[in-house]
């Protein structure tokens, strides 16, 4: 691992480095309240979304030939302007002040990303008309819409020349994904796992395998995402395939193998958020569910819900930085996406948002800080968040994650519609 002596850390408030960043416990939403993931509207409400984003979008896709020379004439504006998800940073925006002081660059942060769908839903109509949208950087999830954002030429492509952190401690996981090779155009801001949950006071065994969710004996107690995407993942990788080598007709064999299971009375329901509050009463004995929020549970409300990697495998889904073409400052931005990976910047989101960083050094930050920490019970929560494998998947997890079927924009209403005849009739 390369020294930490990035040109930023010698302008950091160390009161900031250690005192700030910490997770104000006390205050965050409860587990039963909206979390990062709880706050997507997948399902029907975004089935609809998407079809009326994807509606004219032929014909409206971007000359990008001028982007070559994009960089050359850009300069620090001294402001940049991000539209990130609700609940992805401390109330306090510790790491922008971090940055603010550590540049001298403002940043104006909008929590305007509520849901995928609707979010390209209100940015494309600008972009096709080349508006700013007010937003230099934002944070989009790897899948549909952020295919057609490249598709349609929208992003700017990233200068790595000006990325010198993202280089040296980004993990090699992160620099060459299937949606985006090579980070063109993005650059991880957190990571999840879409696993299994289960509740040990309801299931007398122990689950490793995406079977067990088709397993008779908890006939209308499993829980399903009804995502497209998500669902789709685990119906292939139940039959053996992996997303990243499927077709379409690996696509129908997987959605024949989710009939049976919902056909069968196994599924209780599938859900688009809330599987937490039935997981903890027993209305669900296990389900999908994303690993962050297993985490928070358990660490907020004291209970035992487990959270497994399955045999089969499991889905990686990432949030990303990105840059708009119309953005007015993109030097900034890259600015502030650079300074994100700095190891102990990293290592304080994830104390607070509690999923993956892009940056593995911050397991190792994380458990020095325990060390080194006066307060006991901040001291704990930090040697226990360092030592857990749903924020640090293990290297035999991370050899068993996929990310979603990585599809063209021509194809995706057929992927879509293929899933959503089962979780929608």
């Amino acid at each position: 691992m390369p020294p930490m002596n990035n040109p930023f850390r010698a302008h950091l408030n160390p009161a900031l480095l250690r005192g700030l960043t910490r997770a104000r416990r006390g205050g965050r939403p409860s587990p039963f309240g909206p979390t990062r993931r709880r706050t997507l509207q997948a399902g029907g409400a975004a089935a609809a979304a998407l079809a009326l984003s994807a509606c004219g979008v032929g014909g409206q896709q971007r000359d990008t030939t001028a982007d070559e020379d994009y960089w050359a004439d850009k300069e620090e504006t001294g402001t940049v302007r991000w539209a990130n998800w609700p609940l992805y940073m401390d109330s306090d925006r510790t790491q922008l002040t971090q940055f603010t002081e550590a540049t001298g660059i403002d940043v104006e942060y909008h929590e305007d990303v509520q849901e995928t769908s609707s979010f390209f839903g209100q940015i494309q109509p600008k972009l096709a008309n080349g508006d700013d949208l007010g937003y230099d950087m934002m944070t989009v999830t790897n899948g549909f819409e952020f295919t057609k954002l490249i598709e349609l030429g929208y992003l700017v492509p990233l200068d790595h020349l000006q990325l010198p952190n993202f280089a040296n401690y980004a993990g090699d996981l992160y620099k060459n994904s299937a949606f985006d090779p090579g980070n063109r155009y993005s650059v991880p801001y957190a990571s999840g796992v879409t696993g299994i949950a289960y509740n040990p006071e309801f299931v007398d065994r122990e689950i490793k395998s995406i079977a067990d969710l088709w397993d008779p004996a908890f006939e209308g107690k499993v829980g399903m995402f009804g995502d497209p995407q998500e669902i789709a993942n685990f119906g292939l990788l139940a039959n053996g395939v992996f997303p990243s080598e499927s077709n379409e007709a690996d696509w129908e064999a997987a959605a024949d193998k989710l009939r049976e299971q919902r056909d069968a009375g196994i599924v209780r329901a599938y859900y688009d958020q809330d599987f937490i509050q039935p997981l903890t009463n027993g209305d669900l004995w296990l389900t999908m569910a994303w690993s962050g929020d297993i985490y928070q549970q358990n660490a907020e409300e004291g209970t035992d819900l487990r959270f497994i990697v399955p045999e089969e495998g499991a889905t990686l889904w990432t949030d990303n930085l990105m840059i708009p073409f119309t953005s007015q400052a993109p030097v900034d931005a890259l600015k502030l996406m650079d300074f994100l990976y700095e190891p102990e910047i990293a290592t304080g989101l994830t104390e607070y948002i509690n999923y993956v960083s892009p940056v593995p050094l911050t397991q190792e930050v994380m458990a020095e800080w325990a060390a080194g920490e006066s307060d006991d019970e901040r001291a704990e929560a930090l040697l226990e968040m360092s030592e857990s494998s749903l924020i640090f998947p293990t290297e035999d997890d991370y050899q068993n994650l996929h990310n979603y079927v990585t599809l063209e924009t021509d194809d995706q209403d057929a992927f879509a519609s293929i899933f959503q005849e089962i979780t929608q009739s």
